[in-house]
C-alpha cells in the first residue's frame, strides 16, 4: 500500500511539472526586411537578438533576414544610426512561416565635444611651433624666376608679341614713306638694326661653314 501511495505522489509530481513548463511552442521560419522608416530604404546589417536568449541573426546588405524563431518570442531589432525596436512572434500562425516589412526609426545622437591636441602641454607646442622648419623650395624657385638676370634672359629668348611687331612694322612703314624718293639713311645710328646684328653674331650666324 505504501508503494502505491508513493507511486502515485511521484507520477502527481512529474504531472505537476509538465504544467508548470507549458505547453510546446511550434517554430516559425521568420523572414522579413528591414527598412528606415522615412525613407523605407533597406537597412543593412541590422542586429536582429530573441530576447532572453543569446540567438539571432544578421541582416545583409539588403536589410533582409532570416531565421528560425518561436512562437511569442520577443525580438530586438537594432542598428547604427537608430533607434531600438521590439516585435512579438505572432501565437497564431496557421503556418509555420512568417515575413514582414520590419520598420526603423532614425536616431539622433550628439556626441560630447572632444579636443584633439598634438602635444601634451602649451610649452611644448611654443617650442614645436619656433624651431618649425618651413620648407623654402618654392619660395627659392619664385625668387630664381624673378632674378634679373633671369628675366633679362627670357626677355632677350622671348619673340615679339601681336602688338610689338605691329608697332615695328608701322614704324618701318612710315620709314619707307619718309625715304620715299630720296638717299636712305645710314643704320648706323638705328638701334633696332644694332640689336639685330648684336643677336646674329651671338648666334653665330657670321661663322664661316666649314
Amino acid at each position: 500500500m505504501r508503494r502505491i501511495m508513493l507511486l502515485l505522489a511521484l507520477l502527481g509530481l512529474f504531472e505537476a511539472r509538465a504544467q508548470e513548463a507549458g505547453p510546446t511552442r511550434d517554430l516559425v521560419q521568420f523572414s522579413g526586411v528591414v527598412v528606415s522608416g522615412d525613407s523605407l530604404l533597406p537597412v543593412p546589417f541590422t542586429n536582429i537578438l530573441i530576447k532572453h536568449s543569446y540567438r539571432g541573426t544578421i541582416s545583409d546588405v539588403y536589410g533582409y533576414f532570416s531565421f528560425v524563431a518561436q512562437e511569442g518570442d520577443t525580438l530586438i531589432f537594432s542598428a547604427v544610426g537608430f533607434k531600438r525596436s521590439q516585435f512579438v512572434v505572432p501565437t497564431d500562425l496557421e503556418e509555420n512561416k512568417y515575413s514582414m516589412i520590419h520598420q526603423l526609426s532614425a536616431d539622433t545622437i550628439l556626441l560630447g565635444q572632444a579636443n584633439v591636441y598634438p602635444w601634451p602641454s602649451r610649452e611644448q607646442f611654443r617650442d614645436a611651433f619656433l624651431n618649425l622648419e618651413l620648407a623654402d623650395d618654392d619660395y627659392q624657385l619664385a625668387m630664381r624666376n624673378l632674378s634679373p638676370a633671369e628675366m633679362l634672359q627670357r626677355m632677350e629668348n622671348l619673340p615679339p608679341d601681336a602688338y610689338e611687331s605691329f608697332r615695328y612694322q608701322m614704324a618701318m612703314d612710315q620709314t619707307r614713306l619718309y625715304q620715299q624718293g630720296g638717299m636712305p639713311t645710314i643704320n648706323l645710328f638705328n638701334p633696332i638694326a644694332w640689336a639685330q646684328f648684336l643677336q646674329a653674331w651671338k648666334s653665330g650666324a657670321f661663322k664661316k661653314k666649314q
